[in-house]
């Protein structure tokens, strides 16, 4: 009678991927609560893969020393969207295996049929997994986006085994794998989608990848939190975690890399959704900015820096009428809360008292403003819609505030103040100390810290 495979269990922590071998209430790794699964897989199979073809009779591997590497014809795939080039940084990279996650409905899907589409071009082969749709409905999104050809296949199946097995056969120029939650090993007792099936199948696709040099792209999905579901080792395994940012209400979709071993994560993309799939915007410095409302008061323009390129983005405020003894409602959409909060103490200290009022900032265009340089323009905004005192239309506003109320100075500002001369505005205020050169027509402010930057923007009125 044949002896049946024994099955290694452990609990993979569902936050930082470790591994324990028994149950316990809080990873020893990560010190998370409540986030061990139970990771179970045969033994006879925790071993199958493309690369487990050698036997123990086998020679051992050979080190090779660098300059003898061969990287044959590995060459960058470049795609038809400079914008996707541009953050991917400067195209695919062969054998790479790349993670897509976003919130349902933001466009993921959309996005990598036009992938499929680019990359087909040149009469490539493109193989796009459909776990989630058959693939007649793959065919009628990809009729609506206007891609087409026979360079495009599609494969709709579940199975992991079966779909390397369509992969090994014809090895295509790009694979595409919707989704990676969806996607099963049958080694495996767990259901897809758990924590062990989505590490075990994300592992067994970066193998091919390596080996095949099949550069292999995977959607992800995306829990309530914001993050990637299943193990954070998944986010580990791939070479590129792109975050495909933006919701139903706007026509923008920022595309972002939070990891690239193969490029700056600086950068991003800006796409529009429309009727018919996704569309780089040409002009995306400015793309943001609305005209019509520079010129009222809560609002402010900062230049934005997202990798090289600066961004104009408008900041819009809305401060309430005042409580009596009850603290204000806090309420953010694109910045940080808790940084908020911060300015909010450092205006009180500057004269402009908001504790016991609402308080609303919201980034147009659904932009996400990550870096320090947009504290001033914030505060200048809160200021101006608290009194009702517009900014001007032709100011932008930038500079780090401090805990003490000091204005700190921020990285390449000169190249974000020749996109503002770029675009037509006549006044920056910036922080004061080591200022260069300005560009023509633009007239420079220099202010020391908050207090002087209400005096030199509006009136020593706004400050009580």
């Amino acid at each position: 009678m044949p002896k049946q495979a024994r099955a290694v269990t452990t609990f993979v922590c569902s936050e930082c991927g470790g591994e324990s071998l028994r149950w316990a209430g809080q990873c020893p790794h990560c010190r998370a609560w409540n986030t061990l699964q139970e990771f179970s897989v045969r033994a006879e199979k925790r071993s199958r893969g493309l690369a487990a073809t050698a036997t123990s009779h086998a020679a051992p591997p050979v080190p090779v020393p660098l300059p003898e590497v061969d990287t044959g014809e590995w060459r960058r795939l470049p795609l038809q969207w400079d914008e996707l080039n541009r953050v991917l940084g400067g195209g695919v990279v062969p054998g790479s295996l790349v993670l897509v996650g976003g919130e349902p409905g933001v466009g993921k899907s959309t996005l990598l049929v036009q992938v499929a589409g680019q990359a087909a071009a040149g009469a490539r082969r493109v193989l796009y997994v459909s776990g989630e749709e058959s693939a007649q409905q793959v065919r009628l999104r990809a009729e609506r986006v206007g891609v087409g050809g026979e360079g495009v296949l599609l494969l709709a199946e579940n199975d992991l085994d079966r779909i390397l097995d369509a992969l090994s056969a014809a090895p295509p120029a790009l694979a595409i794998v919707d989704s990676i939650q969806t996607v099963y090993d049958s080694a495996l007792e767990s259901a897809a989608g758990s924590v062990s099936q989505v590490r075990e199948s994300a592992a067994r696709l970066m193998r091919f990848a390596k080996e095949s040099g099949v550069p292999v792209f995977l959607v992800g999905h995306v829990t309530k939190e914001g993050a990637i579901a299943g193990p954070r080792v998944l986010e580990h395994i791939v070479d590129t975690v792109l975050y495909l940012e933006g919701d139903r209400q706007h026509e923008f979709r920022i595309l972002r890399a939070t990891k690239n071993r193969f490029g700056s994560t600086d950068e991003i993309g800006i796409f529009t959704m429309g009727g018919e799939g996704l569309a780089e915007v040409a002009d995306p410095g400015g793309a943001l900015l609305s005209t019509e409302s520079l010129a009222r008061a809560g609002t402010a323009v900062v230049p934005a820096l997202e990798g090289t390129r600066p961004f104009l983005v408008e900041v819009q405020t809305l401060v309430g009428d005042e409580r009596q003894n009850v603290p204000g409602r806090r309420s953010v959409n694109g910045f940080d809360l808790n940084r908020l909060h911060m300015l909010l103490a450092v205006c009180e200290r500057a004269g402009v008292r908001l504790a016991f009022r609402d308080v609303y900032v919201n980034l147009a265009g659904g932009f996400r403003l990550q870096e320090p340089a947009g504290d001033l323009a914030v505060t200048l905004a809160l200021a101006g819609s608290l009194h009702n005192r517009p900014l001007g239309a032709g100011t932008v506003a930038l500079g780090e505030v401090g805990l003490t109320g000091e204005i700190r100075r921020v990285p390449q500002l000169d190249r974000r103040l020749q996109e503002v001369a770029r675009r037509g505005f006549k006044r920056a205020i910036v922080p004061a100390g080591g200022e260069s050169p300005p560009p023509a027509g633009l007239e420079i402010i220099p202010v020391r810290d908050l207090r002087q930057a209400f005096e030199v923007s509006f009136d020593s009125a706004v400050l009580n």
